[in-house]
């Protein structure tokens, strides 16, 4: 009866022992193809912004990200032109529901805030 009871839980420990194997290997697999992803791309992928600011004039979309940037020290702030506007976008969100929830926080002081999709970020290389 003993024999009996060790036989399964022999088998549980080789099976088990294969998977960690496997899953080592998939891992190291998984952080080969990151790092020559990250070759590939300098880093970049496609994330998430929100825009807080878009308009013609200059010193009051500066004034738009200095009053960001004074609120929200912790969260990257980005001046972009594209003919005729000045645009103010924040943040760098990897998904979708983090930009929204992000979005929903500044609504108070950014009411026309907007989720800006699929834009190139660089992380902050520290």
């Amino acid at each position: 009866m003993k024999n009996f009871l060790l036989l399964p839980l022999l088998f549980c420990l080789t099976i088990s022992g294969q998977t960690t194997a496997d899953n080592v290997l998939k891992l190291k697999q998984l952080r080969e193809l990151k790092i020559d992803f990250h070759q590939r791309t300098d880093g970049e992928y496609e994330g998430f912004r929100i825009n807080v600011h878009s308009g013609g004039d200059k010193e009051n979309a500066r004034k738009i990200k200095t009053k960001f940037q004074t609120l929200y020290p912790d969260v990257p702030a980005y001046e972009k032109y594209e003919q005729p506007n000045f645009t103010i976008l924040v943040g760098d969100f990897r998904t979708e529901l983090e930009a929204w929830g992000f979005r929903e926080k500044i609504s108070f002081d950014f009411p026309n805030a907007f989720v800006k999709k699929k834009v190139m970020i660089r992380p902050v290389k520290l």
